[in-house]
This record gives C-alpha cells, structure tokens and sequence, in this order.
C-alpha cells in the first residue's frame, strides 16, 4: 500500500517533452485541474509504448474531465524526444498529447516510491485530485501493462465521491448507485440491488 495516498502529492520540476517541443513543467503547472501521473520503466520497450498510446488516444476523455495526464521514465528528455519522432510502426510513438517527463535523476520515481533496486520506474499510476491529494495508486510489476478504461473509471469514482459525499461500491461505473456512507445508506443500497 502505497503511503502516499491521503496526502500532498510529492511535487516535481522536470524537463518534458510536450507538443513535440523541450521544456520545464512541475506539478503546480496544473493546478486546479485533476491529474493522472503514471510511471512507465524505459523508453524504446515494448508494453511502455502499448501504454502511452492508448492513453494518448485517451487524452481528451481524461481532459473532459478536467484532468492532464503526465507520464515519466527514468529516460533522459532527448530520449523522450527521439522517440516521439519515432513513428509507431518503427517502434516509435509518433505524436503523444500529454508530456513526458524525464526523470533521470530518479528523484521523482523515489519519491513516488516506484523506483526498483535496478533503476527503473515500476508502472506506478496515481490519480491526483485537484487539490494535489493522491487519492489513489497503483503498482504493477513490469510485465503488465494498465487498463486505460480502469483509469477512467477510478478517476470518475473520486470525482464523483469529491463531489457528491456519497461512496461507490464494487464495480461502479459513471451512472450506477452510489451508497450513502452510513449503516442505513448501506442497507438501502444492498436491498435495492438483491
């Protein structure tokens, strides 16, 4: 379990790729705004591409709900860069619509405690709310990659209990029932759903 999650988000400044182009970003660049943080191990590998462009092609449903996804490896920032110039057929990811983070220092990485004893960055993802509060992380081991869908999911769950109070059980999705969290919410829920 991740301690991080309940608490201040670990802030960041770092060189990025985004649009294409080399510049500074930090976590207060989105202030205000819902984010989604996922750490992928290195550049040029073969789940990490499958990863970022499936969230990239899922960029505008995370902006919809006002949320920027950011992604970081352990990659130096010219790395980023030649393997965004890299066409997706040649191994490359062509066009990514969210920054990329280069965290060679590895600064980042420990402090999201998803650096490995070997340098790389586990598939960690965290869905940060907009008052920079890690509401929820995830760790895989390296040789799974993340559902995009269950990104989406989760992120529209805290949105939802930020903004109505209410909990969601197991296997909520946008539009289901909610549960008031009180016994007697409870046994509404479990007796509309038997």
């Amino acid at each position: 379990m991740s301690k991080l999650v309940g608490h201040a988000a670990p802030n960041f400044t770092a060189e990025a790729v985004v649009d294409g182009e080399i510049t500074n970003i930090k976590l207060e660049d989105f202030k205000g705004k819902w984010k989604i943080l996922f750490f992928y191990p290195l550049d040029f590998t073969f789940v990490c591409p499958t990863e970022i462009v499936a969230f990239s092609e899922a960029a505008e449903k995370f902006r919809e709900k006002n949320c920027e996804l950011i992604a970081c490896s352990v990659d130096s920032v010219f790395s980023h860069l030649a393997w965004t110039q890299q066409d997706r057929s040649d191994g490359g990811l062509g066009e990514v619509k969210f920054p990329l983070l280069a965290d060679l220092n590895k600064t980042i990485a420990r402090d999201y405690e998803v650096l490995t004893q070997e340098g790389v960055a586990l598939r960690g993802l965290f869905i940060i709310d907009d008052n920079d509060v890690v509401q929820q992380a995830t760790v895989n081991n390296l040789s799974v990659g993340r559902s995009v869908n269950e990104a989406l999911r989760l992120l529209s769950a805290y949105q939802f209990t930020a903004e109505k109070g209410d909990v969601c059980p197991a296997n909520w999705v946008e539009g289901d029932d909610s549960m008031t969290p009180h016994p007697e919410g409870s046994k509404a829920w479990f007796n509309k759903h038997n």
